[in-house]
């Protein structure tokens, strides 16, 4: 309760005698202060006053004066109360709240709290990364599974650490910071969230053709294959230093062909296996890890075009120096009919020839221009490797090329559904508050993203990859160009949603698929109404990340306990995907994920995990792909292990040590999020997920 102005007047009364000068009265109560950290300094009253004027400021108020009064007030309360002892931080700070609430400045009393509160937040936040930083210290995070430990890595990984303080403290409003720290929805990449944009596919025809500039002088077009693979690693390189996520070429085959026309085949084949050695060498983003690739062909029919094609293929299927398999590029072949997916097409030989390459190295996956939601767009459709497709375009042209994604976040589904108990109904209305709170903040980003400018990525945009930023000057803002992107709303954890709601995942039960599917269509038509409503590229993404899936179930399972089927574990199911340990099918599988391609247009992909390679019956590979054109897919992949001895590069199925040599140095090569990796670089979800993996039977 604030006191009368009788009281008011009769407490300034009292502090009279001691003003000479606010300074020296006060400093005669109080010589010194105890920090929080136990130190004891100087007591300085200026910073009473500073504070109370600053917070009230916050309301409009600009009285000096006054301020100073009431820091002479505050002193007096709190040498009533301590006598002449040492006050702490927050006994001074408590006593700011009280008199400001009590001489009746409440506004400027919330205002100080809102304040304090902040502080707090900033000094919590400054002693977790010096914890993070720490780990870091002894070896890199494992959430990016080809991020190595040295000693750049390590550096940009404490400088990661540091942004997504700053940004959850200083820059994302509040509400928004809050859903992400507490785990209702994940921002993803958020250490890179005003700097830059996430990936894209590369126009590389257009830079071949042109020439470009990666900082240190003009490139001029290339002459020869060897050359024009060589430019396209180092546009890679140069591509993704300027970015946080993914590149990729959609149209490897077409743009190379003019740059082989009258090479010798082994010319050709020369050059595509120093594309691979580079993209699995050269190093990006100052030296932690190569660049992430993926090259998406397979449609090109001109001969030149299956020259490319075949030769990138075979290249692949030898492998690196010693028959090592490659981590990179991720290669997309392309299926449709008429051009490839069936006997008579010219391009099927090139089919059969990706299935072999693919059933010894676990690439190329395959994506379908059939699917109902790509076939409009002919052959134009291109996947990176972690699923991220980017077609449609409310701002220009419906094209991959020179597009990407700006960013995503990822909804905690399994949440949603723990607290609403059971009642769909309240599922459902909070999926859609917590939908549209992401919305908010992908467009908060996105407007921070715009005020970015050409020259803060250089290649990306002062080279002109970016649709239209080739009319940009260095100075431009690149708002105008980024509105080609995408702003994606991702998913994590189908199948537990469904065990909490009815008991069952949908590999178990019809129903609970019907319901998957009527969620899965629910937050679609959210994203196509974010769309409208802010005139965006809003699309739906099946998030691939089981390191986010790990990061979720552990916060639940604090909040909420172990919930049999569903927090039991180290990690949610990815996305849309049927329980990794479920026993099914190959059919079954690709029977039930199939509908989900559909619904989510911000990418998808599937997997059929088999007990070891399909080698020795391509055919029945050949039977999978057929299904999953059946099943309208859009993108897919077959799993099953490698494993490499280090001593003499023998491969295949590896307990402990080589049956060819005896050595127990192994290497162990897995698909999790899209990318292939090697086991000794998952974090504890990834390896707990691959452990609970079952192969599906035919």
């Amino acid at each position: 309760m604030a006191k009368n102005a009788l009281e008011l007047e009769e407490m300034k009364s009292e502090n009279s005698r001691l003003k000479m000068t606010a300074v020296s009265s006060q400093q005669r109560l109080f010589r010194s202060i105890r920090k929080r950290d136990g130190r004891i300094v100087e007591f300085v009253p200026e910073k009473i006053i500073a504070a109370i004027l600053k917070a009230a400021r916050a309301v409009g108020g600009e009285d000096r004066q006054l301020a100073e009064e009431l820091g002479e007030i505050v002193i007096q309360y709190l040498y009533k109360q301590l006598g002449s002892g040492i006050p702490t931080v927050e006994e001074v700070q408590d006593s700011v709240e009280k008199i400001l609430i009590e001489t009746g400045h409440a506004k400027t009393a919330k205002a100080y709290i809102l304040y304090r509160d902040r502080r707090t937040r900033l000094r919590e936040s400054k002693s977790e990364l010096m914890d993070v930083v720490e780990e870091i210290l002894v070896e890199t995070n494992k959430e990016n599974a080809n991020v190595g430990n040295s000693p750049s890595a390590k550096m940009l990984q404490i400088a990661s650490a540091a942004s997504k303080k700053y940004y959850l403290s200083r820059l994302i409003p509040q509400d928004m910071a809050q859903a992400h720290v507490e785990g209702d929805y994940h921002i993803h990449d958020l250490d890179f969230y005003g700097k830059t944009l996430t990936c894209v596919q590369i126009p590389l025809g257009r830079l071949l053709e042109n020439g470009f500039n990666n900082g240190h002088g003009y490139i001029r077009p290339p002459k020869r294959p060897a050359s024009a693979t060589a430019l396209a690693a180092i546009i890679l390189q140069s591509s993704q230093n300027d970015m946080h996520g993914g590149q990729s070429f959609a149209n490897f085959d077409r743009d190379m062909a003019k740059f082989v026309v009258g090479a010798p085949e082994d010319q050709v084949y020369q050059a595509m296996e120093a594309l691979i050695y580079n993209l699995n060498s050269m190093h990006s983003r100052a030296g932690a890890q190569v660049p992430f690739s993926s090259i998406n062909l397979g449609c090109d029919t001109t001969p030149e075009g299956r020259l490319v094609t075949k030769n990138l293929l075979l290249a692949y299927e030898k492998g690196l120096g010693r028959g090592e398999t490659p981590i990179f590029p991720n290669i997309i072949f392309r299926l449709k009919k008429g051009v490839n997916l069936e006997k008579e097409d010219p391009n099927y030989d090139l089919f059969q020839l990706a299935m072999r390459v693919s059933a010894l190295r676990l690439n190329p996956t395959f994506a379908f221009m059939d699917a109902t939601f790509n076939e409009p767009y002919g052959t134009e459709v291109s996947y990176m490797g972690c699923r991220t497709r980017v077609m449609a375009n409310r701002h220009g042209e419906d094209i991959s090329e020179g597009r990407g994604n700006l960013s995503f976040t990822t909804i905690n589904l399994p949440r949603l559904a723990i607290k609403a108990n059971g009642d769909l109904e309240v599922f459902f209305h909070e999926l859609e508050l917590l939908m549209s709170l992401a919305a908010r903040q992908l467009y908060h980003r996105y407007r921070v993203q715009s005020r970015l400018r050409v020259r803060d990525m250089p290649f990306l945009m002062g080279q002109g990859l970016y649709l239209e930023s080739d009319n940009l000057k260095p100075n431009d803002l690149i708002g105008s160009v980024i509105k080609h992107g995408t702003l994606s709303i991702g998913f994590i954890g189908l199948a537990e949603t469904l065990i909490v709601l009815t008991g069952s995942h949908h590999g178990e039960d019809p129903k609970a698929q019907r319901l998957g599917l009527e969620i899965i269509s629910y937050m679609r038509k959210l994203t196509d109404s974010f769309a409208e409503e802010y005139d965006l590229n809003y699309t739906l993404l099946a998030t691939p990340a089981e390191g986010l899936s790990g990061r979720f179930i552990k916060m639940d399972r604090r909040r909420f306990g172990v919930i049999s089927g569903v927090t039991n574990k180290e990690f949610y199911t990815n996305s849309f995907h049927l329980p990794v340990g479920f026993e099914t099918t190959t059919y079954e599988k690709i029977a039930i994920e199939g509908p989900y391609h559909e619904l989510t247009n911000a990418g998808h992909i599937s997997y059929i995990e088999l007990q070891e390679s399909p080698l020795d019956n391509l055919d029945a590979y050949e039977r999978i792909i057929q299904q999953m054109v059946v099943a309208n897919m859009g993108y897919a992949g077959i799993n099953f292990p490698i494993d490499e001895c280090l001593g003499c590069y023998h491969r295949g199925i590896i307990e402990n040590e080589c049956p060819a040599c005896g050595a127990t140095s192994i290497r162990r090569i897995r698909r999790i999020t899209g990318y292939l990796s090697t086991v000794d670089r998952f974090n504890e979800a990834k390896y707990s997920e691959l452990q609970n993996r079952q192969p599906h039977t035919f």
